[in-house]
């Protein structure tokens, strides 16, 4: 099988906040069309690594390259609106009802109505939201449903990379496993370039071809679960396997 070009392309990237050292020196790669999740406990680094990625903030040394292109001062807000970025319990906007935080980048950028609305109506019925929802504000709207809004808008202008941050992490456990349905669907045949920040293994195993397993800024591992099961590389990726109780883990086929 012939490997695709990388997305996503990190070279001796870090960062640090005062003394804590969120990410250590990191290479990353990501091939086009792939889903890799970065598991691992909360402060390993996780979500600081989406945002250097996204260029919300700024590395410390080394490089980020998406779809080819460096992320600097001058690209990145550029570069954003090539990337779908969905945080914990959809990140919408209060004051905004559900139809005009989906389509605000939309509008921002100037499409009009008849276009917003058009696409609009095809990303509802793939995440299963129809009828009066779109007129409602956050507040009136379950963390199932701001959920779904939240990844319509970053699929909105149809953008060849996800980066999603926890992003089923407040949910229950029956909601959760619906919508892990829903996005292992969307991945699968949209053909999107994926990195998913999750804690939970099974989550990432459903979801993923890959998983890295990132520990104090620094990824541990890569591979396939059953890769990390058969030969953790360390102590810390077979505790951490060991916590996460996968003996009753979905199947991934």
């Amino acid at each position: 099988m012939t490997s695709r070009a990388p997305a996503i392309v990190l070279r001796d990237v870090s960062k640090t906040y005062g003394e804590k050292r969120a990410v250590l020196p990191t290479d990353l790669e990501i091939e086009t069309a792939h889903c890799l999740a970065l598991v691992g406990a909360s402060g390993s680094g996780k979500s600081t690594l989406l945002r250097l990625i996204l260029g919300l903030v700024a590395t410390d040394t080394g490089s980020v390259s998406l779809l080819g292109e460096l992320v600097g001062v001058k690209t990145a807000v550029p570069l954003r609106r090539r990337i779908g970025y969905v945080i914990q319990d959809g990140g919408l906007f209060p004051h905004l009802s559900a139809r005009d935080n989906a389509t605000l980048v939309a509008r921002h950028i100037g499409w009009d109505e008849a276009r917003c609305e058009k696409r609009l109506a095809e990303l509802a019925l793939m995440v299963g939201l129809t009828g009066t929802i779109w007129d409602r504000y956050p507040v009136e709207l379950s963390g199932g449903e701001r959920q779904r809004v939240g990844l319509v808008r970053a699929l909105m202008l149809d953008p060849p990379v996800l980066l999603l941050d926890e992003p089923l992490g407040a949910l229950d456990p029956v909601l959760r496993a619906h919508l892990q349905d829903d996005l292992r669907t969307i991945f699968r045949e949209l053909g999107k370039t994926v990195l998913l920040v999750t804690h939970d293994m099974a989550e990432a195993a459903y979801l993923a071809d890959e998983i890295a397993v990132m520990h104090e800024g620094v990824v541990l591992q890569r591979g396939s679960l059953q890769d990390l099961r058969a030969q953790p590389s360390s102590g810390v990726v077979a505790d951490f396997l060991r916590a996460q109780r996968l003996d009753g883990l979905r199947a991934s086929s």
